[in-house]
């Protein structure tokens, strides 16, 4: 081989590694920006319905994309007052149910369990269940979440 032929080689692999390199290099600069999400309340039930005591599981319905999307929310009445809690389980994102004989949320994929508070009982959830906003307007209890 010659030594400009060698020189050749050794000036495009050195280009090739510059543009390979050179996106993730851009990108860390100048990452994406998402774009930030904001609570957006969705009617839920009336606030007559409300339970005085324990829970009650409502369905929540709204758009994104041009799509119809349903969602639980489970609107639980305790000692603190009415609080919203998501069904979606900390560890893996399982949707939780509700046992009346255990008076616990049961976690079907891990075994997580959850009090009627949404603290973590037992099993292998990392954190609580998470606590969403309300707002109570005209009679109306409305949960917030994030769209």
């Amino acid at each position: 081989m010659k030594r400009r032929e060698f020189l050749k080689r050794v000036a495009k692999s050195f280009f090739l590694l510059l543009s390979i390199s050179i996106v993730p290099l851009i990108s860390y600069l100048y990452p994406y920006r998402k774009k930030e999400k904001t609570f957006k309340y969705f009617p839920v039930t009336e606030e007559e319905e409300l339970p005085e005591r324990g829970l009650k599981r409502v369905d929540l319905f709204y758009e994104r994309d041009g799509r119809r999307i349903s969602s639980n929310v489970y609107l639980v009445q305790s000692s603190k007052g009415l609080i919203a809690l998501s069904p979606v389980c900390t560890h893996l994102g399982c949707i939780v149910k509700w046992s009346d004989t255990k008076r616990e949320f049961l976690c079907p994929c891990h075994g997580g369990r959850y009090d009627i508070e949404g603290r973590v009982v037992g099993g292998p959830p990392p954190a609580p269940l998470t606590r969403l906003p309300i707002e109570m307007r005209e009679g109306i209890v409305y949960v917030g979440l994030k769209v």
